[in-house]
């Protein structure tokens, strides 16, 4: 479990034990069962890591509902949209492995996050990650009911893939912005586990082997 999570289900089953106290179990069943589903929600399961080359996992859980071409710094990119609703799991991962290169964190609204505007309208982080020879940008957006997103890592830091980087309290999106020539993987409606779905998989350069000089031809009999 997320460590906040253990903050709201005290909190609640505290509230519960005055209640119940002061009023009656009764009464205070409705507060005890708020502690209970925070326990929950912020559920931390461990996730299978995809070791594929190339491979931009899922950020979070959640429904693809959005694969769209945008444009970034002038660039056409792949823009892929995750919604969470309230009972996926909540915490973020990082897609591939690098480093952290920037990490924005920008105000705004909190409108439902099925809407397209809320890609750009919501109040969100935006983090740019490189590495493996490739960028990928990834958003933490605010929904209808979410109120904080926390992020865990600083720009400078080195994240391995599927790694956990923070999270989105209760419904929100997620966003993967990466290069056209990645293949993706996935379909609008798909169902997708943060670390361990495979979004896209970026072309990765063939590794070979440095030519031998004349010297080093020349020792060979």
């Amino acid at each position: 479990m997320v460590r906040d999570g253990i903050y709201y289900a005290l909190a609640f089953t505290a509230a519960a034990a005055v209640v119940a106290w002061l009023a009656g179990p009764a009464t205070a069943m409705p507060l005890f069962l708020v502690g209970m589903f925070c326990a929950w929600f912020f559920r931390d399961p461990e996730r299978e890591i995809p070791q594929a080359p190339g491979a931009i996992v899922s950020p979070g859980d959640g429904k693809v509902t959005q694969i769209v071409a945008v444009e970034v710094n002038g660039e056409s990119r792949t823009r892929i949209s995750i919604f969470l609703n309230v009972f996926n799991v909540h915490v973020n991962r990082s897609p591939i492995a690098g480093t952290i290169r920037n990490a924005e964190y920008r105000k705004g609204k909190f409108v439902n996050a099925m809407d397209a505007h809320s890609a750009e309208a919501n109040e969100q982080n935006i983090v740019t990650v490189g590495g493996d020879g490739q960028t990928v940008i990834f958003k933490q957006i605010a929904g209808l009911l979410a109120r904080r997103i926390v992020f865990t890592k600083k720009v400078g830091d080195v994240v391995a893939r599927g790694e956990r980087v923070g999270l989105i309290k209760f419904g929100s999106r997620v966003d993967v912005i990466f290069t056209r020539d990645a293949e993706v993987s996935v379909k609008i409606g798909d169902h997708v586990a943060g670390g361990s779905t495979i979004l896209a998989v970026a072309p990765v350069a063939s590794q070979q082997a440095p030519a031998m000089s004349q010297s080093e031809r020349g020792g060979v009999r």
